[in-house]
């Protein structure tokens, strides 16, 4: 008898262990997800209410979360090593796609940003917010960390020649998250403090030149809403004025689910997408806020400790970047939801309603996972 309840307890003790081994052999970070999964019901809650009740645009967002998530999970079972070489073919890959679409590419609502391969179509600078942060990582850990100035400056042109052609389509948003997600990586990496404030003296100097040559009008129109929204409210400082309407009037516990005056009489314009987290402000005031940045500093936490623990230099310096891009995505969508930040059409991160944001937001999180969970370390030959 005595044999047989030893028997019982360590049948019971196997089986207490299969879900953890069962997460290990997929290589998925059970914290990391528990997070991805918390920031998924929030967007359920939210949408439902931003959407006008439809159930269809629900299960529409459900669908590609849960492909999203086939996806984090199918990049995470390959090694680090292996998106270290893909890096320079991705890189190459890309560029080639975005001189396509210059020359072949799809408009719509005046601006040129797709490709159409006849069974799908593709935004190919999307696929520059998983690209540059890789190949940056790559090449600055190939040259040693801290980067010298001579692999800074190339790191630079790198990361300029994305940018530049995203700007043609034209794109200011997504080249600049193209932009920033290089620069946090070469920051990450240890770039010298002087080189930095001579980086931002060169920029400064090039903003009257970006202002009178390279920003098309409607650019400009965002910048000078932001600095006076009020000067035209029934044009174009309705977005922001609505906004922050919505998200003045939630208060400390909001006026309750399915209760926003601005997102239900339709007052706020794409609650769904741009401008959910106004819906979120509105109706659960700065309790629901709070509760949604504590969602997203537990994710972020957690990145950073896998960051901390990577066993590489490359592998270091590309999860913290992926971690402190996804911490600027959070920024520039509330800063310009709230009236600080001009309008750039930032999704908020894996709440707002959308595809193809979230698969890129995917892509990163499994190799974040990859990082942590292939435990073999990734060394380059100086």
């Amino acid at each position: 008898m005595l044999m047989m309840d030893d028997k019982n307890k360590q049948d019971l003790n196997e089986l207490g262990r299969m879900p953890a081994s069962l997460f290990v052999r997929w290589h998925i970070d059970v914290q990391l997800l528990l997070g991805l999964v918390m920031t998924l019901l929030i967007s359920l809650f939210v949408l439902y209410s931003a959407s006008g009740q439809h159930f269809d645009m629900l299960l529409r967002q459900l669908m590609r979360t849960g492909l999203a998530f086939v996806v984090m999970i199918a990049v995470a079972q390959l090694p680090p090593r292996f998106y270290a070489k893909s890096a320079i073919y991705l890189y190459i890959l890309g560029v080639i796609m975005l001189i396509l679409v210059e020359v072949i590419g799809d408009i719509s609502k005046g601006a040129q940003r797709w490709l159409d391969l006849g069974f799908m179509r593709i935004q190919p600078s999307e696929i520059f917010k998983v690209v540059m942060p890789l190949i940056i990582s790559v090449f600055l850990a190939r040259g040693g960390v801290p980067p010298r100035f001579d692999s800074v400056v190339i790191a630079f042109i790198l990361i300029s020649i994305p940018c530049a052609l995203v700007l043609l389509q034209p794109d200011l948003g997504t080249a600049g998250l193209i932009g920033i997600s290089g620069f946090i990586a070469v920051f990450i990496a240890g770039m010298s403090l002087w080189w930095l404030i001579a980086g931002g003296v060169a920029a400064a100097a090039v903003v009257p030149i970006m202002w009178n040559y390279v920003l098309h009008d409607y650019q400009k129109q965002r910048v000078l809403t932001l600095i006076d929204p009020e000067s035209d409210p029934l044009g174009a400082g309705y977005h922001i004025i609505q906004s922050k309407i919505a998200i003045g009037s939630g208060g400390l516990f909001g006026k309750g689910w399915l209760q926003g005056s601005q997102s239900q009489l339709d007052f706020l314009p794409e609650p769904h997408t741009d401008f959910i987290f106004a819906v979120l402000a509105e109706e659960t005031g700065l309790i629901g806020f709070l509760i949604l940045l504590g969602v997203y500093s537990y994710i972020i936490l957690r990145c950073v400790i896998i960051s901390f623990n990577a066993r590489s230099t490359f592998e270091r310096i590309l999860s913290a970047t992926f971690t402190f891009t996804f911490a600027c995505y959070i920024f520039i969508n509330i800063g310009m939801v709230s009236g600080i930040l001009p309008v750039v059409g930032v999704p908020l991160p894996m709440v707002s309603y959308g595809g193809t944001s979230m698969i890129t937001l995917a892509v990163s999180f499994g190799i974040i996972m990859s990082i942590h969970t292939h435990k073999r370390s990734l060394t380059f030959r100086s």
